[in-house]
């Protein structure tokens, strides 16, 4: 079942059943590898040697192959073709045209570039659609961070979300009220017009009842906290997390090694 209000899928997986720090533990880890690693094709190994078979692992390959080809694949492909001919420098000339021109060192930093970024979104997404943000929220206070950061990472990692879902419903009010939403492309742009106004101040005012209803659950109390759910932290999680810890370690030490 999706979540309304998160990129969240529910499924019984072994990636599910993780502790949620040592998924987040998981994302920075691919990050800092892809872009700290010496090895030009470290990136590319890790989007297939490790972010594609864990969603197989989560039972979410469905969801995230659908995000990163809809989102990811045009981002990156932009900045892949706008870096191959802006970027300055190179000497192997393979192509030119007027002011385009491109050579075999662009190309190829073009790509490390393109492929790093598409490591960090996709290993969020991933993280995003095997994460209920209420567990992770729960989880980072129970360990000791406090409610304010907690509450301002969660809401971060659900704002896309919110701001879909919400576009979405008053979509559907503007089309009800006779509001042509479809037809030509110059049609669909003026009649986003009507839609940013309630989008914004909708959010704003979510914002503020928001802020009433956590401060109305003594969200800043200093009292000791309960959770209506203790999330496990297996000896399991605590072991991936230290491997984790110690190949990013190694890989900045190869990285110094080799420079």
């Amino acid at each position: 079942m999706h979540e309304r209000l998160s990129l969240y899928i529910h499924r019984e997986s072994p990636l599910h059943r993780l502790n949620p720090l040592t998924k987040l533990t998981l994302t920075f880890a691919l990050i800092l590898v892809a872009f700290s690693s010496p090895w030009y094709w470290t990136a590319t190994g890790l989007i297939f040697a490790v972010v594609a078979p864990l969603s197989f692992v989560g039972k979410v390959q469905r969801e995230y192959f659908w995000t990163a080809l809809r989102l990811l694949a045009p981002v990156t492909g932009f900045i892949f073709v706008m870096q191959s001919f802006f970027l300055p420098g190179g000497e192997t000339e393979l192509f030119q045209f007027a002011f385009l021109r491109l050579t075999s060192e662009t190309l190829a930093q073009a790509y490390l570039t393109a492929i790093r970024i598409f490591v960090m979104v996709s290993s969020f997404i991933l993280f995003l659609l095997t994460t209920h943000p209420s567990e992770l929220m729960g989880d980072l206070t129970r360990r000791g961070l406090p409610g304010q950061f907690a509450y301002v990472i969660v809401s971060t990692l659900q704002i896309i979300p919110q701001m879909q879902a919400k576009a979405q419903t008053i979509i559907a009010a503007q089309r009800s009220r006779g509001l042509d939403t479809e037809g030509a492309f110059l049609k669909r742009v003026g009649a986003l017009v009507p839609l940013v106004g309630p989008l914004v101040f909708g959010s704003l005012v979510e914002v503020e009842e928001r802020a009433i209803a956590i401060e109305a659950r003594g969200f800043t109390s200093a009292r000791p906290k309960t959770f209506l759910r203790e999330l496990p932290d297996t000896p399991a999680d605590k072991l991936i997390r230290w491997t984790l810890v110690v190949l990013v370690l190694l890989t900045f030490a190869a990285n110094l090694w080799l420079s």
